[in-house]
């Protein structure tokens, strides 16, 4: 079958063939992404022949090759879902492909501690408690206890029994409910107001450094370096930066780990992270693709949105632009797991193309990674404040450091 944990090594890609590549076909379709084209088998003079147990050549069946119009259909559906649309289907993509086979009403939702539920049907029951004003948020299509306890208050108010399971009779009166009751989005507000009452200092505060990759999984080699290793020292750096204005630093990874996104949010949960900050490089097929980018999390649906996190990713957009000069590629939003599962201000950054020679020279300097670890720094503590018409690219670690009640050490 196809799960998020059948595409963690090797991932479907083009020229793949595979019963999975039929199962991934069957998914898109009941997503509601069309594959236009008839599949078909692999030509011979483009893939070799695929081998059975024993070694022998078999004979692919129809479907089973991962061919052109598969791969559109595939960055298709990324692009909808607010992912990498690079057609390749890895776990982050086939969890959003099991996520999306689920409508609401197709199954009886419930909490299970241990195993929660998770679907496009647990994200439209989320919205629709929020709407009515059941649920602050956030609508990650997680079935936690706080979708239980609200769905149980909710329950309670329209006489039913207070269970904690979304079935029919739960769906019905809610549907009855929903067509005469509208709302906001009170998670975005939420985290609003969590910031501005945090205070301006940096200085308390605690944030995670979510260098990717690590251990066996190197990331993109390209250019001579490797992006586990540039992001891990890039992490260093900022920690150290952090730690001398007061700030608490907690690092999800070291040299020798790589935990998947799921426990690196958690981490940052259990931590009480006040932000995350995700660190990455990029590549592409071509050598002139180069830039910037940062990412929050994000989509359509209400309470699907982490205001705060738009705002960090567009400071750090602006601060490395500004102090690097490298191409922007502006601030986009998007459903990471390791956005989408936190629950504080979180931000993914793409600091530059491996395969780009002249991103990758500057990568590997390491006065350019200073120039990148201030600059992170900065964007923070920016965050924090209301009154601030210093210009973008300006304010320096000291700036950050008086701001907390420090001082330099060369000025002690």
């Amino acid at each position: 079958s196809v799960t998020p944990e059948s595409f963690a090594a090797p991932p479907l890609r083009l020229g793949d063939r595979s019963p999975r590549v039929a199962a991934l076909r069957g998914l898109l379709e009941r997503a509601g992404q069309p594959i236009v084209g008839c599949p078909g088998v692999a030509p011979c003079s483009h893939v070799a022949p695929a081998l059975d147990p024993r070694g022998r050549h078999s004979v692919a069946e129809p479907g089973e090759y991962f061919d052109e119009h598969l791969a559109d259909a595939v960055r298709a559906f990324q692009q909808r879902r607010g992912l990498i649309a690079d057609g390749v289907v890895g776990t982050q993509t086939a969890r959003g492909l099991d996520a999306a086979r689920w409508r609401l009403g197709d199954r009886i939702l419930l909490f299970t501690p241990g195993h929660l539920m998770r679907g496009d049907d647990v994200a439209a029951l989320q919205e629709r408690l929020v709407v009515l004003g059941m649920l602050a948020g956030p609508v990650d299509g997680l079935f936690g206890v706080r979708t239980e306890a609200a769905l149980r208050e909710l329950q309670r108010g329209l006489g039913l029994e207070p269970d904690g399971l979304c079935g029919p009779e739960t769906l019905r009166a809610m549907g009855a409910l929903a067509r005469a009751v509208g709302g906001g989005d009170p998670w975005a507000l939420r985290q609003q107001e969590d910031v501005a009452f945090a205070g301006s200092s940096l200085a308390g505060k605690t944030v995670v450094i979510d260098p990717a990759h690590g251990g066996t999984d190197p990331g993109i080699v390209a250019n001579g370096l490797a992006e586990a290793d540039v992001v891990l020292d890039l992490a260093r750096r900022i920690e150290g930066r952090l730690a001398a204005t007061g700030v608490r630093t907690v690092l999800t990874r070291g040299a020798g780990s790589c935990p998947p996104d799921e426990q690196r949010a958690q981490l940052a949960d259990e931590a009480g992270a006040d932000v995350l900050v995700s660190l990455h490089c990029d590549s592409n097929h071509s050598p002139h693709a180069a830039g910037v980018s940062t990412f929050y999390w994000g989509d359509a649906r209400i309470g699907a949105r982490s205001a705060t996190g738009h705002q960090l990713s567009t400071l750090v957009q602006r601060e490395l632009v500004a102090r690097t000069g490298m191409v922007d590629l502006r601030t986009h939003a998007c459903t990471f797991d390791i956005l989408r599962l936190t629950r504080m201000p979180a931000v993914q950054v793409e600091l530059g193309y491996l395969t780009c020679a002249q991103d990758a020279d500057r990568l590997a300097d390491p006065m350019f990674r200073d120039v990148v670890a201030e600059a992170l720094v900065v964007a923070i503590q920016r965050l924090y404040l209301v009154d601030d018409d210093r210009a973008t690219g300006t304010m320096r670690l000291d700036d950050v450091m008086a701001q907390s009640g420090l001082y330099p050490a060369n000025l002690r």
